[in-house]
């Protein structure tokens, strides 16, 4: 699966990263699916709502979720996924990030190294759960 993300979210993303660090960001991803292609065409910002560990761990309530969802529907959009940042840690899904995914959804990870926003990966979760494979990321300029 490719990840088509356009850089003016990909820089969005990563603001909202350098914000809430030391702690974790998290938002969604909106967007179409075509086949095996994920187009990113906007991303919401949503509330870390873990009240311990907000520098290692995100939670985005259902309620939040179900907003989101109902925001795409209107829009003509599919919740395509997650963003959320690792603060001084590797854009690489941490047990925690396994253990609370759901199949399907692209989980879009940002590495922050000391305040600054480094490399963005994008990973989805297997079927079975077992693990990550991570997704073809492209950050592309807007069409003209």
């Amino acid at each position: 699966m490719k990840l088509l993300l356009p850089t003016e979210l990909a820089e969005a993303i990563r603001t909202h990263a350098q914000e809430e660090y030391p702690h974790e960001c998290c938002g969604a991803l909106l967007g179409r699916e075509e086949g095996e292609q994920r187009f990113v065409a906007q991303v919401i910002r949503l509330a870390n709502e873990r009240t311990e560990e907000r520098e290692r761990r995100f939670f985005v309530s259902p309620e939040q979720v179900l907003r989101v969802e109902r925001q795409a529907s209107r829009e003509g959009l599919l919740l395509l996924g997650f963003y959320h940042s690792h603060p001084d840690h590797p854009a690489i899904p941490s047990e925690y990030d396994r253990q609370h995914a759901l199949p399907w959804y692209s989980y879009l990870i940002v590495s922050v190294r000391q305040g600054i926003p480094a490399e963005i990966r994008s990973w989805r979760l297997r079927e079975d759960r077992s693990q990550f494979d991570e997704e073809t990321l492209f950050q592309q300029e807007p069409s003209p």
